[in-house]
């Protein structure tokens, strides 16, 4: 098991970029979260199988169509047994 949490720095709100995380999180089997912060950028908490969040954090750097991403600060956490499913904050 692996956990991160994310930070995709761009144009990624008002494009769908939280509701498309938590689809790719979903299809991938991974927990965790997602939110806007106040500077525009989007962080994203992200665990499971070590091989579906590395895919996760892969897709993160692209993102969904509509969005742009400049880039993407990964950071490696410890796992929160809390969390079930995948949340939009």
């Amino acid at each position: 098991m692996k956990a991160v949490r994310v930070r995709v720095h761009g144009h990624v709100q008002g494009v769908w970029y939280r509701a498309s995380t938590r689809t790719e999180a979903e299809r991938l089997g991974l927990s965790g979260w997602v939110r806007n912060l106040a500077d525009g950028s989007v962080e994203a908490h992200l665990q499971g199988e070590a091989r579906a969040v590395d895919e996760m954090v892969a897709w993160c750097d692209v993102g969904p169509s509509g969005a742009s991403v400049t880039g993407v600060d990964v950071v490696p956490v410890p796992l929160d047994d809390t969390l079930a499913g995948f949340q939009v904050r």
